[in-house]
């Protein structure tokens, strides 16, 4: 759906709307050092109806689909506050690049934790909150896939070589 990928204005977008979230992903890992490539933007949504509403409503301003299929393997509406609290997996092309939504995010402590530890970095003067160091490997551990061990290897190497 998208011609270009622009993560500023996903996360620009989630700004604009209020929308509480951590970003992770190969976003996060660049946050800490990683010059890995990544073509989507990866988000934990705080899990409460209020903010499901304010991410619905970013999601229709980013012209996601109507209709998706969750890793559970639901059509679901993520324009619907009902379906993205029961989504678990989500991946959203929109008009400015994918936006992948994990719901409890396997190797992620819960929510609060997960933002209270996150660290704040400006993405051309918009605030976006990325999981910490520690939070990012836990889940890219916790994940198992070839990239996310290649991004751990990267990652700790960096904060060997940092020390």
């Amino acid at each position: 759906m998208s011609e270009q990928f622009s993560p500023q204005a996903i996360f620009a977008t989630l700004d604009r709307h209020g929308v509480d979230y951590v970003a992770i992903g190969g976003i996060a890992a660049n946050a800490h050092g990683s010059r890995r490539l990544t073509l989507d933007v990866d988000i934990v949504p705080a899990p409460d109806q209020d903010n499901y509403a304010r991410l619905a409503a970013a999601l229709d301003e980013l012209g996601a689909p109507a209709i998706a299929v969750d890793s559970a393997f639901r059509d679901l509406d993520p324009r619907h506050t009902f379906d993205l609290a029961r989504a678990e997996v989500l991946k959203l092309p929109t008009t400015v690049g994918d936006l992948d939504l994990l719901i409890g995010a396997p190797g992620a402590p819960p929510y609060a934790d997960l933002r209270a530890r996150a660290i704040e970095v400006e993405v051309r003067g918009t605030p976006v909150r990325i999981a910490s160091l520690d939070d990012l490997i836990a889940m890219k551990r916790a994940s198992g896939r070839p990239q996310d061990l290649r991004d751990i290897a990267d990652l700790t190497g960096l904060e060997e070589a940092s020390d």
